[in-house]
Parts: C-alpha cells; structure tokens; sequence
C-alpha cells in the first residue's frame, strides 16, 4: 500500500523564468530582447538576476557586476525593484493556493505544488500544468517552467531541463535515465567545495554517484 501511494504522487516545481528580468522586461519594453542584468552596476555591485538574453554570454545571479559587465558589455543595468517584485509574487502564489493546498514556497519565484489529490490520470496531470502556466502568463504576462514528478527533487531538476515556459514531466519509470547523466552539482546542496572533492573522485555525473561505493563518500 505504501508504495501503491507513493507511486500516485505527483509533485510541481514551478520555476518562474529569469523573474527579476522578466518582470523589468514586462514593465518596460524597451527592455525586451535586450541583455538585462538586474543589480548594481558598481564596483562592488552583484547580479540579482539576468535576463536569458544576457545568460547566453555567460552572465549569472550572484556574479560581481564587473565580471557581468566584461561578459555582456551590451548589458543594461537595472536596479531591483523589490517591493513589485513581492507583489507578483503574492499575486502567483495566490493561483498556486487555488490550483492545490499544499504549496512550499522556496523563493519568491519558486514553488512545489503537492497536486496528488486532484489528480486521477495521466491526461489531467498535464492538463493541469498547462492549465496552470497558461493562467500565470494571462494574470501576469510572465512564463513559468514546471517540472512534474514523483519526488521533489526530481521536479526541481525537471523544471530546469527545458527553460524558459517549459514543462516536463519524468515518470516513475524514466527517473534513472532522465538523472543519471546530470551533472552532480545539479544536486541541490553539493556545492563548489563538495562538487571539486567528487569530481577529484572521477565523479561527474549523478549517475556515477549513485554507483560509488559507499566508502568511497564517508568521511575519513
């Protein structure tokens, strides 16, 4: 019976797509299809958010601007706006609210969705997460990605596989194929210390870890 039910779940990551940005390029638009980085553009100024625009030369959240700037010199810089950026979100989260009643909220632009008891079939599934992005792009003329599967992390890492307003769906049966060959630093929680110490192992992929003995990741 346990894993009858654990078989029958069915988890969203919703993933809204560069959400700074997008929000910036929505509000003024002069700005979309341009490179945006949303920061300070100072010396010690750091990347909030970057349009996809600007992630195609390498720009990334968390960057020192400077480094941005040398990647994407194209780039117009834009100060966050966190009050608007808060209220798209409530506003978001009050679709979630209405699409299921167990919503964990990660971020302001990220959430799971626990949709297992609104859902009897494959069909409906989808259905329900197009539904789901079609009512988020019409309220807030923003995309979102969504990852559905049976765990959460498999979601999280579905959402991110076909970005930007992408949705993908593992199945039970497809989850090794669809992980195996991910980088390991895809898994939330290894980081740069971890992911160097891995890759020192000859492990790269999560495939590979998964196959490691486990002496071989106990501490010494």
């Amino acid at each position: 019976m346990g894993k009858s039910l654990l078989r029958a779940r069915r988890i969203f990551h919703v993933d809204m797509d560069a959400f700074f940005a997008s929000v910036e390029q929505r509000d003024r638009p002069e700005l979309r299809g341009r490179a945006v980085i949303v920061g300070g553009d100072g010396v010690r100024g750091v990347v909030a958010a970057a349009s996809y625009e600007a992630r195609r030369f390498g720009v990334r959240s968390a960057m020192p601007s400077a480094r941005a700037r040398k990647l994407c010199p194209q780039a117009v810089f834009v100060r966050p706006r966190h009050a608007v950026y808060r209220e798209v979100s409530a506003g978001i989260f009050a679709i979630f609210a209405e699409v299921s009643e167990i919503v964990e909220g990660l971020s302001l632009d990220e959430a799971f969705l626990d949709v297992s008891a609104g859902v009897c079939d494959d069909s409906r599934l989808i259905a329900l997460a197009r539904s789901l992005k079609a009512r988020i792009s019409t309220e807030t003329g923003l995309t979102a990605s969504i990852g559905i599967a049976d765990s959460k992390l498999v979601a999280k890492l579905a959402s991110a596989y076909d970005k930007p307003d992408g949705l993908t769906w593992i199945k039970p049966d497809e989850v090794r194929q669809f992980l195996d060959p991910q980088p390991i630093r895809r898994i939330p929680g290894i980081g740069p210390r971890t992911g160097l110490r891995l890759q020192e192992a000859g492990i790269l992929t999560i495939g590979q870890l998964r196959k490691a003995p486990l002496e071989w990741l106990q501490p010494v």
